[in-house]
């Protein structure tokens, strides 16, 4: 399955990055929680496409990925991330944080530990793979968690009538080789 960036490491960075920019620090534990409501979120608003090649696992304190972890368990590793990140993905991100960064690491994971995929992946056994077919099912139904469009607003414009109209990136259809 192909993902929309090369590694979570564009990922962490960007919130890492953005957190900085806000005169903030972003703790461990809140950026696993952030790198997971991005996949999650990017798959609900981009039909099952995955943001980044990762893999969550539902641990005690909430879900994490582990490669992500140990790599910033002492400080910011050496990697050089993508500069540019796609604006669909930078359109996530921004909603993402908009809507969550501002919260404790505690309220992030006790709504995420709510959804069905963490349930069902920690009736497993502790550190079990989430799934991410589960994990996009589970905010899609946003029975726990806020819905996608309150995540990321979908953009409108005006009719040169003054009519609003939702505006979103045209994407053709695939057409069937004859």
């Amino acid at each position: 399955m192909p993902t929309a960036v090369d590694s979570a490491f564009d990922i962490a960075f960007w919130f890492i990055d953005t957190a900085l920019d806000a005169g903030e620090h972003v703790q461990p534990q809140k950026l696993q929680r952030l790198l997971f409501l991005a996949q999650a979120y990017y798959a609900v608003l981009h039909d099952g496409q995955m943001l980044m090649p990762a893999v969550f696992v539902a641990d005690d304190p909430g879900p994490i990925e582990p490669n992500i972890y140990i790599a910033f368990s002492k400080g910011r590793p050496n990697v050089d991330p993508s500069l540019f990140l796609p604006s669909q993905v930078e359109a996530v991100l921004r909603g993402v944080w908009r809507r969550f960064g501002h919260h404790t690491t505690d309220y992030l994971s006790r709504m995420i530990k709510e959804t069905e995929a963490y349930r069902d992946a920690r009736k497993q056994g502790p550190r079990s793979v989430m799934s991410f077919k589960a994990i996009q099912t589970a905010f899609a139904r946003a029975e726990t968690t806020p819905g996608a469009y309150q995540i990321v607003r979908p953009k409108v414009m005006r009719t040169q009538a003054g009519r609003a109209v939702v505006v979103t990136a045209w994407a053709p259809k695939a057409v069937a080789a004859t």
